[in-house]
């Protein structure tokens, strides 16, 4: 593998996360192209174990956010920093 290619699978994490994370696609639909696709082609990136995580925890949310600033796409760090806001914020006594 080199520089370009894990650069490019870097970016295609970010967008996997970007669109698990805001819900425009479930573990299902991952789980569900895997079989449809052939054994040479089940390659789905994330920046996290979808098992374990809902990709919602503070640092992949920074991490996703950060990219994101960095690519100027600006609609999808907005969108975050709402999550961010609404599954981070502390309860209000």
């Amino acid at each position: 593998m080199d520089f370009l290619e894990d650069l490019d699978n870097y970016h295609t994490a970010m967008e996997n996360a970007y669109a698990f994370v805001t819900k425009k696609i479930t573990l299902d639909d991952i789980f569900e192209r895997a079989e449809q696709a052939s054994t040479d082609e089940i390659q789905f990136f994330l920046p996290f174990d979808p098992i374990e995580s809902d990709g919602r925890d503070e640092a992949t949310l920074d991490l996703l956010i950060n990219h994101f600033i960095e690519i100027e796409e600006y609609e999808k760090c907005q969108e975050l920093v709402e999550i961010k806001t609404k599954f981070l914020e502390a309860p209000k006594d």
